[in-house]
């Protein structure tokens, strides 16, 4: 479990590096608390309004997770193709969530997933999905609809969970600036 210190210098690393992306400023260092120099798996999400505004992350825990956080906030920021990217006016309203990843465990059959505790991972081929813990009970998935939904952001059938596709679960410690 992360300090609630460790926590803010984490959500303030996340929002000092979109403003030095948005704003042309230099980047800002990824050492700022010693759990930041750890491998780690993190999300960041972005929210504006209440409405989602961009979430990127890095599934394995196999760099620094300060380092993680700074690249994946600016990509939430600027990458996600669903997203026009994040502008200067827009950075006072943007409220940022950081989900870090566990390590993934297989999922062999729905009983194996607690919705609302656990994020999935499906692959499949080239095809990968991932859906964070608090993403089922925001919509009020099951966890049959949860294993669906996962497939489908994969870009696979609904079903592939049970032709064939690999499921994992994680869990996530998730906190916010809210």
């Amino acid at each position: 479990m992360t300090s609630d210190t460790d926590r803010r210098l984490l959500l303030q690393l996340a929002r000092d590096a979109i403003v030095a992306h948005v704003t042309g400023a230099a980047a800002p260092a990824t050492s700022v608390c010693p759990h930041a120099n750890e491998p780690g798996a993190a999300f960041v999400t972005l929210h504006r309004h209440g409405e989602l505004r961009g979430c990127i992350g890095h599934i394995e825990a196999d760099e620094p997770l300060g380092r993680v956080i700074a690249r994946g906030a600016v990509a939430a920021a600027s990458a996600d193709p669903r997203f026009p990217p994040v502008g200067a006016s827009e950075l006072p309203e943007l409220e940022i969530e950081l989900s870090l990843l566990g390590p993934l465990e297989p999922v062999m059959t729905p009983d194996d997933i607690e919705v609302g505790r656990d994020g999935l991972v499906v692959e499949l081929g080239r095809h990968r999905g991932l859906l964070l813990p608090q993403v089922a009970p925001e919509w009020g998935w099951d966890r049959v609809m949860f294993l669906a939904q996962t497939c489908h952001k994969a870009g696979l059938p609904r079903d592939a969970w049970k032709q064939g596709a690999t499921v994992w679960k994680f869990e996530a410690e998730v906190f916010g600036e809210r």
